[in-house]
């Protein structure tokens, strides 16, 4: 069975590492919001992707599940059963999730924007938080029937966080633009994780 190592706790060079200050908002947020509490951060990958356009739209973050529906290793497709590459972090522990967050598009929003994005993909985490993604009933299973009503609830859940009064510096960086993080220090890094692939099961 093929593996892939998630660097998540490797050093990396001097700057702003972004992908580890992203990993203690998220380890804030689930702490703190009784609807994230099934999330164990440590058992998710977190990358940063190069955005290929300088625009502000487009995919600002994504979150990957690892496995299929209801938890499932395999999944039957074409009369052939797939899996998902295994993904570890430095420890052995297996990843569950790849949350990627695409730069710099996803700096230059508005701090709401941003923070509410962070609780977007968090939210998508199944409630098992066994490699599925949240499924909500009916055809738009992903955010709902309404998208809308989706995204006031993650509005109102990241102003529900905020108004816990968590540490200013769990958040500080996301009132910066990409600019003003490269500029304040240096550059910007993190870790870049290749995408698991879908093989064949053995």
């Amino acid at each position: 069975m093929a593996t892939q190592s998630d660097p998540a706790r490797a050093p990396v060079s001097r700057g702003f590492d972004f992908t580890a200050h992203m990993r203690s908002l998220c380890v804030d947020l689930c702490a703190r919001l009784d609807e994230l509490a099934h999330v164990d951060v440590a058992r998710i990958a977190i990358r940063f992707c190069q955005a290929r356009k300088s625009v502000t739209h487009g995919l600002q973050a994504s979150l990957t599940p690892l496995r299929f529906v209801g938890g499932a290793l395999e999944s039957r497709r074409r009369g052939r059963n797939y899996t998902v590459e295994r993904m570890y972090d430095s420890s052995g522990r297996e990843m569950l999730y790849l949350l990627s967050f695409y730069l710099p598009r996803f700096q230059n929003r508005t701090f709401e924007e941003k923070l509410t994005t962070v609780v977007h993909e968090l939210w998508h985490v199944g409630p098992g938080f066994d490699g599925d993604l949240r499924r909500h009933p009916g055809r738009c299973w992903a955010h709902s029937h309404s998208q809308e009503q989706y995204d006031a609830q993650m509005r109102s859940l990241a102003d529900k966080w905020l108004a816990l009064e968590p540490p200013a510096e769990t958040y500080a960086f996301l009132r910066h633009s990409f600019a003003q993080l490269v500029r304040h220090n240096g550059h910007v890094c993190g870790q870049k994780i290749r995408t698991p692939k879908l093989i064949r099961a053995s």
